[in-house]
């Protein structure tokens, strides 16, 4: 099956996703596809690019420094309406829907374009025509996820604090790790804290003591310090 990507008649899709602007997209795609595989096996935490966003009517303030508040690249998630959900989320989503959008419009239009040069200079209105677009299409595609990804972290930290959970990355220290919580489903996949100078490694049973909402971390300690054993 896989023998076709080697094939002459493939040649016309490598040199379309290699060509600028596609290349900028095919770039970042492949960085989403791979950041999502190795989340998976646990190297890195899911919401690993997350920040809090505040709460603002979406102008940017300035303050003395001249500097924006919130920053500009908070500003402009917020004033295109990409949050409520995770930051990973949101980029791979920009990354498909940029990379489809580019690939098409070279597809199609690069034939119409005689030279090399030329076709620089049309590709850069594709780039940020392609961009802007799919961020379009992202915060649309979102919209109805954010009360989903809220209801879901209200609900589990209601009925989890207390429970024991499994370290799914390499370590939990005080800035860094993930644990594994079965639910009866698929499992809950949660960003976990230790407290003090504890250190966990993957597979280490660990009891969920805290939320910290600030951060939408947990803070954990062995089981057996829980228990007192």
């Amino acid at each position: 099956m896989f023998a076709i990507f080697l094939t002459e008649g493939m040649d016309p899709f490598y040199q379309n996703i290699a060509s600028f602007p596609t290349v900028f997209f095919t770039f970042f795609l492949a960085i989403t596809v791979l950041y999502w595989l190795v989340a998976v096996l646990g190297f890195v935490e899911i919401d690993i690019l997350d920040f809090d966003l505040p709460e603002t009517d979406g102008a940017f303030a300035v303050d003395a420094d001249g500097l924006s508040n919130p920053d500009v690249l908070a500003g402009l998630m917020l004033r295109f309406g990409l949050h409520g959900v995770p930051v990973t989320v949101i980029i791979s989503f920009i990354s498909l829907f940029g990379w489809l959008l580019s690939y098409y419009a070279v597809h199609f239009l690069f034939g119409l374009v005689p030279g090399a040069f030329l076709e620089f200079l049309v590709g850069i209105p594709i780039l940020f025509g392609s961009l802007y677009v799919a961020v379009m299409i992202t915060a649309v595609v979102i919209k109805p996820l954010r009360p989903l990804f809220k209801k879901a972290q209200q609900q589990t930290v209601k009925h989890i604090l207390g429970q024991t959970a499994i370290v799914r990355t390499s370590r939990v220290d005080q800035g860094f790790g993930e644990a594994m919580l079965e639910d009866g489903g698929a499992g809950l996949i949660l960003k976990v804290r230790a407290t003090g100078d504890d250190e966990f490694v993957k597979g280490d049973r660990v009891v969920l003591l805290e939320h910290l909402k600030e951060e939408n971390v947990y803070r954990v300690v062995s089981e057996q310090e829980f228990s007192g054993s």
